[in-house]
């Protein structure tokens, strides 16, 4: 296939090239032979032009009888070529070769004089295998048309010529084709070779090798390949190494509320066991079973959103009310954490359109980090706020806050940074990926040991984002 396509390569540029070539040889045949038969037409039409003055002027009394009995030569006296001298009927009257015809002559050249113009013929005659040209013109006395003289001159030097240089140019030719079939081949090996090297190393990821990558040489479309191709190994690998770390944050994060919940469903199988511990049992069950159920749903969102298969369901809503619910279920959590929990909402905040479950599920989010990396007497807040034509949705926190070298990564999926107190490390990643479904920003600020400061930027315009 490789072959195929160098050879289709080479077999169109020599077919321009040959086209091309044929073009201009047929051009310049058709030109070096129109110059050459101009310049002798030229020449014969000065030299007839020549005869006919010198007898307008010396000898005008002369009647055609006079000079066909005395055999006057004025009119071939400076020429070496055949004149006839014919009727005006077309009857040949004088010829220089002595050629002489009963049939009167009818030519284009003939029947232009006739009719008191030049005439200009080219073609054979029965007394020469050569073609000839022939010039003819009225020879005038008083105005008046008496008879035509004619100039006849051979084209065989003049063909020989012509051929002799088409010769050249087809030699010129053939010599320009080798030449565009060595530069095509060079020009089919410097398009072929780098689609080679494209090629082996697209077989190589293929195979599995996708640290292997293309050399990009030029900013052409081989290049915008290679790279296509070295993006795309990139991807796999990427999305390689999401599917190993979703596994094993899965396995993780699956492994302690199992354990904990088979290891009381052991403990109250036990004979005679108190109330108190069953309760306290049956308690952690349910909260460890609530726990599995969060990441279940968690995680499913996560693999929605990674195959694009997730889509907003917009809506109107009071954007207010929903906050002023949202905050209603954080202010028991606040009181037992002892967190002061304080929201602000600004009074220009009504009626948006938007997912209102997936902005709930992004603020819910937020605020759980916050609370749970906010120790007992901090403080989380709350604010919805306008700013130019931007809704900020902030959540600020004096926790434990993000170290200078985690901050980058924080959105990434199933970074979990240096604290025991991260869960699957995914939830940020869904909440980035909702904010852009809604065309917004998630911009993330924080001190390590002071606090972290999350604004949601989305694009606002009434009752619409």
């Amino acid at each position: 296939m490789k072959k195929s396509i160098r050879k289709r390569l080479v077999k169109n540029f020599m077919l321009v090239i040959l086209i091309t070539v044929v073009i201009i040889e047929i051009f310049l045949s058709n030109s070096v032979k129109e110059y050459y038969y101009k310049n002798l037409e030229d020449v014969l039409t000065s030299q007839i032009e020549s005869s006919t003055s010198f007898y307008s002027r010396y000898f005008p009394s002369f009647n055609l009888d006079d000079i066909l009995i005395d055999d006057i030569d004025m009119f071939w006296r400076y020429t070496d070529v055949q004149v006839q001298i014919l009727s005006l009927e077309g009857e040949l009257l004088l010829d220089t070769l002595g050629i002489s015809s009963k049939e009167p002559i009818n030519t284009f050249d003939i029947v232009r004089a006739q009719n008191g113009e030049k005439g200009v013929w080219i073609g054979t005659v029965p007394y020469s295998p050569e073609s000839v040209m022939a010039i003819s013109v009225p020879l005038i006395k008083d105005d008046e048309s008496i008879a035509i003289i004619r100039f006849v001159s051979s084209l065989e030097e003049t063909n020989t010529i012509i051929q002799n240089i088409i010769i050249i140019l087809i030699i010129i030719g053939l010599i320009v084709i080798t030449i565009g079939g060595i530069v095509s081949i060079i020009l089919a090996n410097s398009i072929v070779n780098p689609l080679e090297r494209v090629s082996n190393v697209a077989e190589k990821m293929a195979n599995g090798q996708l640290k292997i990558r293309n050399d990009i040489e030029n900013d052409d479309e081989i290049g915008r390949l290679a790279s296509t191709l070295n993006h795309m190994a990139d991807e796999i690998i990427k999305r390689e190494q999401i599917k190993i770390d979703f596994i094993s944050s899965v396995s993780h994060e699956l492994r302690t509320p199992l354990t904990s919940i088979k290891g009381w469903s052991i403990t109250l199988q036990t004979e005679d066991i108190e109330k108190d511990l069953l309760l306290d049992g049956l308690k952690i069950i349910e909260k460890e079973s609530d726990r599995l159920s969060f990441m279940v749903e968690e995680l499913l969102d996560f693999s929605k959103f990674i195959s694009g298969r997730i889509t907003l369901e917009k809506d109107t809503f009071d954007f207010s009310s929903t906050l002023n619910f949202i905050a209603k279920q954080y202010m028991p959590k606040s009181k037992n954490s002892n967190i002061n929990f304080s929201v602000e909402i600004d009074e220009n905040v009504n009626m948006i359109v938007g997912d209102e479950n997936r902005i709930k599920q992004v603020l819910i989010n937020l605020l759980d980090n916050a609370f749970k990396f906010t120790d007992e007497g901090g403080c989380v807040e709350l604010k919805a706020y306008m700013k130019g034509d931007n809704l900020i949705l902030e959540v600020e926190d004096t926790g434990i806050g993000i170290s200078a070298e985690d901050l980058p990564k924080i959105k990434e999926k199933f970074y979990k940074g240096n604290t025991s107190r991260a869960n699957s490390g995914i939830g940020l990643a869904i909440c980035d990926e909702i904010v852009k479904l809604h065309e917004g920003e998630l911009n993330i600020e924080s001190q390590l040991g002071k606090g972290t400061d999350i604004k949601v930027i989305l694009p606002y315009e009434e009752e619409s984002i």
